[in-house]
């Protein structure tokens, strides 16, 4: 019985993707049509923008060479399978690579979105059983949110969801998604929330059982250059319990803008060989562990807290610590 052209062509494309060539024999046998009917599905493969190459000769053949644009993938179930695990740990466990988390996240939403149940059940029950060593203790996210919120971002549709503040007060949330941001180890979803009427960052391990409502919305003008630094922003600006104002020498300086991410907390001097710099936290373990990351010329001007006393304590006894460990190690420290 001849094979249905659509399927048959499917099969030519599945063939050519999983080996570096064929020979025109190969294919015909495989596919059970003649070496005429192979040459004219390779030229519609070719009008549909696949860059099917062809060799001549007695090892000639065919083969799917690099094009502008990377044409649509088939992948079998076990492809699938693997690649939606492996999506699924980077997106959840990081990668150590700057922005893959990101790219991760988009891919896994147009993964999960084509995936048939019997293969969704697979990739659960993997993730299930595999547990990563993970030696960050910091709060985990669920993929399979990222990717839900992915393609609400992508679609422009509104969402509804669960969400806990930082002062652990839960209530519904109703928001149009615009996009997803990457920091310090956290997922945040930057949307505007229609009850609220105003742009909010949302952490996404706050944030749970995401609904996209089928409501389709015209997007926004974000109040920044784009959503990393709106994220920035609001983080620059969020109040913490204590601030410590240091001055560094300006190349560190510039170089803290772009590592932390919050540049507007950077106040250079008019003179150009510093600035002052903004540390906030809402432990004093954590402005220590700030503080300890400075240059070794840096000075402090001034400190804003709910016990300046406390926190002088906490860093003394920090100090204690490091001098002891310069002594173990030999050094002359009065």
């Amino acid at each position: 019985m001849p094979q249905d052209l659509p399927a048959r062509m499917l099969r030519l494309l599945s063939l050519l993707q999983t080996r570096r060539e064929w020979t025109g024999a190969e294919l015909s046998e495989r596919l059970g049509v003649t070496l005429r009917t192979i040459r004219r599905d390779i030229d519609r493969l070719r009008e549909l923008g696949y860059p099917v190459e062809g060799t001549t000769g007695h090892h000639g053949g065919y083969r799917l060479g690099a094009g502008a644009d990377l044409p649509p993938l088939l992948l079998d179930d076990e492809e699938a399978v693997a690649l939606a695990v492996v999506l699924t740990t980077a997106t959840a466990y990081g990668t150590g690579l700057t922005g893959v988390e990101e790219t991760a996240v988009r891919a896994l939403a147009k993964l999960q979105q084509v995936l048939p149940a019997r293969l969704r059940h697979q990739v659960d029950a993997l993730r299930q059983a595999t547990t990563p060593v993970s030696w960050d203790a910091g709060a985990r996210t669920d993929p399979a949110a990222l990717a839900t919120l992915a393609a609400a971002c992508r679609d422009h549709e509104l969402l509804t969801f669960t969400y806990t503040t930082g002062h652990g007060h839960t209530d519904a949330r109703r928001a149009e998604p615009h996009a997803l941001v990457a920091a310090a180890g956290r997922w945040y979803l930057i949307g505007y929330d229609t009850a609220r009427e105003d742009w909010r960052p949302y952490r996404v391990d706050r944030l749970t059982h995401p609904t996209p409502t089928g409501r389709r919305t015209t997007p926004r003008e974000l109040p920044a250059a784009d959503p990393a630094t709106y994220l920035a922003q609001r983080i620059a600006a969020t109040p913490a319990r204590y601030t410590l104002r240091a001055t560094v020498p300006a190349d560190d300086a510039a170089e803290y803008a772009r590592t932390w991410s919050l540049p507007d907390r950077i106040h250079p001097h008019e003179e150009g060989d510093s600035a002052s710099i903004d540390l906030t936290a809402n432990t004093p373990h954590h402005l220590a562990t700030q503080i300890l990351r400075l240059h070794s010329t840096s000075t402090f001007d001034e400190a804003e807290g709910v016990s300046d006393a406390e926190l002088a304590t906490h860093l003394e006894e920090r100090g204690r610590l490091l001098l002891r460990a310069a002594r173990a190690l030999g050094g002359a420290v009065e």
